[in-house]
């Protein structure tokens, strides 16, 4: 197999829906015996207090209610995290809850539009 560049697989990766990307993390977490959700909360942990002054950069995505399309936003949760289904279900039950932290601001306004489409009330912090 060709070895292919940084560019080749970040453009294969974007010809893949949400689902089928979080389908490879598994797998790649799986076979590498690695969590990709890590380096998300240790760089949220190491950012210094003074870029906390400036424009922010992170965001979480706060569910604070459901709406009347459970089953859509529990899947739709499910599409933003790796979370299974139970688990999904059990977050979007306990809404007000957090459904991604430090998030940049595209993914979470991405993540909003999602959840917001599938009938939930979304915040960003």
């Amino acid at each position: 197999m060709a070895k292919l560049t940084t560019e080749q697989l970040i453009d294969a990766f974007k010809e893949l829906s949400l689902i089928e990307l979080s389908e490879f993390v598994k797998s790649f977490e799986e076979v590498f015996e690695v969590t990709a959700a890590a380096p998300v909360a240790v760089a949220a942990a190491a950012a210094p207090a003074a870029a906390a002054a400036e424009e922010k950069d992170s965001f979480d995505v706060v569910l604070e209610s459901a709406g009347d399309q459970k089953i859509a936003v529990i899947k739709e949760v499910r599409a933003l995290t790796n979370l299974g289904l139970g688990e999904a279900k059990a977050l979007v039950d306990g809404a007000p809850a957090t459904v991604l932290e430090g998030a940049n601001k595209d993914a979470a306004e991405k993540a909003k539009a999602a959840l917001e489409g599938a009938g939930a009330k979304v915040t960003l912090k």
